[in-house]
């Protein structure tokens, strides 16, 4: 995975309550089992009608948004437990995904995956909404080291929660057997002193 430590980027607005992972990535896209591709087919029920023509009215595909956050309604990535959602976000580009609310799975998943499920609070996600559908070239910044979110534009932030073992990974770009690697010198020594 890629270190993540710091990320100021556009943002593109997703004003949806309860996407499910259904939505995210449609099951019958589900037949791979590389990462590879996922990409090209997130929100694919969104973002094509039945005969494959572009939804102009979705907001993935509205030219005034861009970047590698998304920010999403409530109760983000229920339904299913794949972890197909999360590779199709990242295979998009997303790195981050704001919500005041994730399915626990979803999350976890995500985490996973070096992508981060940023969750605020209700007040602060409907200024980042308001304020990015008003003004696409708003920049948001994430700091993960510190725990915040802000819009400098507007001089508004908010610290965020997040477990620490999966900050760790994120921030060094391990996954569960890179932080474990990691460890290697200290597991060795523990395992000396009990032989």
């Amino acid at each position: 995975m890629e270190k993540f430590i710091k990320i100021i980027s556009k943002a593109i607005p997703l004003a949806i309550e309860n996407v499910d992972t259904d939505q995210i990535i449609p099951a019958r896209f589900l037949k791979a089992t590389d990462k590879k591709g996922f990409g090209d087919n997130v929100f694919r029920d969104w973002r094509f009608d039945k005969n494959g023509n572009t939804n102009l009215e979705f907001s993935l595909n509205n030219d005034l948004y861009s970047g590698s956050i998304l920010i999403a309604g409530d109760n983000f990535g229920c339904g299913s437990s794949r972890e197909h959602a999360a590779w199709a976000l990242v295979g998009y580009g997303f790195k981050v995904i704001v919500s005041s609310f994730f399915a626990d799975i979803f999350k976890g998943n995500a985490l996973n995956n070096g992508l981060l499920p940023l969750q605020v609070s209700p007040s602060f996600l409907a200024v980042l909404m308001k304020t990015v559908k008003e003004k696409p070239e708003t920049k948001i910044e994430v700091d993960l080291e510190n725990q915040t979110i802000s819009l400098s534009d507007i001089n508004v932030s908010e610290t965020f929660e997040i477990d620490a073992y999966k900050k760790t990974c994120m921030i060094n770009g391990y996954d569960d057997i890179d932080y474990l690697l990691s460890k290697k010198e200290m597991i060795e020594a523990f395992e000396s002193l009990r032989n």
